[in-house]
């Protein structure tokens, strides 16, 4: 799951984008409220997380302009502000939540399951595809002959390529959702973990593999 996360306190960005790459999030940051609505143009993110007190624009300007083209990406506020006035005005705008500062980073992560959980808490937390299936709540890739363990970015391609089987999904969108809009990675980084997921379909007697259409590219597909 990606997110967008706008603060303009540096060490307080730092510490919380750390935190939630721990917790197996995607975690974009930026600095003022232009960047924001910028980043959220690109209808990347499954979630935002925005101060209220940025440069350029403030999060509930952002979040107005956000709601007023029509995008409906959760979004939880943050500010040091504590005012029941403020709280209003931010939930009348379009948050889904608001956290004051200081906060508790159990609160933020509870906040965001809470605010993300028409997305995250679905029906098919596991999913199957051939005889393989991806448990979403342990990140665990099993097929006839064992399972595995797959780490963040292997998780969230994995996931990617499942929830669309047989439909292609290109370079550009995996670097897009899973490494960012302004990631410095290079394109090839999508073809190693391609070569790491194959192996490790594998290792567990898949019956469906990763296939690529050159130039284009990748799709899963059950083998032959």
């Amino acid at each position: 799951m990606r997110l967008l996360y706008a603060e303009d306190e540096t060490s307080l960005a730092r510490a919380v984008s750390t935190i939630l790459t721990r917790n197996n999030y995607a975690v974009d940051v930026v600095s003022d409220g232009e960047s924001a609505l910028d980043y959220l143009a690109t209808g990347n993110y499954d979630g935002a997380i925005l101060d209220v007190m940025m440069p350029k624009l403030d999060g509930i300007e952002v979040l107005r302009r956000m709601r007023a083209r029509g995008d409906s990406t959760p979004v939880l506020l943050l500010t040091a502000k504590a005012e029941i006035d403020d709280r209003v005005t931010g939930l009348d705008s379009g948050a889904n939540d608001y956290l004051t500062k200081p906060f508790d980073m159990k609160e933020l992560l509870a906040r965001i399951r809470a605010m993300t959980r028409v997305l995250s808490v679905q029906p098919d937390k596991t999913l199957r595809f051939g005889a393989v299936t991806l448990d979403c709540a342990g990140y665990e890739l099993s097929g006839p002959g064992g399972s595995c363990k797959l780490a963040g970015k292997e998780f969230q391609m994995m996931e990617m390529l499942m929830r669309s089987p047989r439909q292609l999904i290109s370079t550009e969108t995996f670097m897009d959702r899973i490494w960012g809009y302004d990631s410095e990675a290079e394109l090839n980084i999508v073809w190693v973990y391609i070569s790491m997921l194959r192996k490790k379909l594998k290792a567990i007697g898949a019956d469906i593999g990763i296939k690529a259409q050159r130039g284009l590219g990748y799709f899963l597909e059950v083998s032959p």
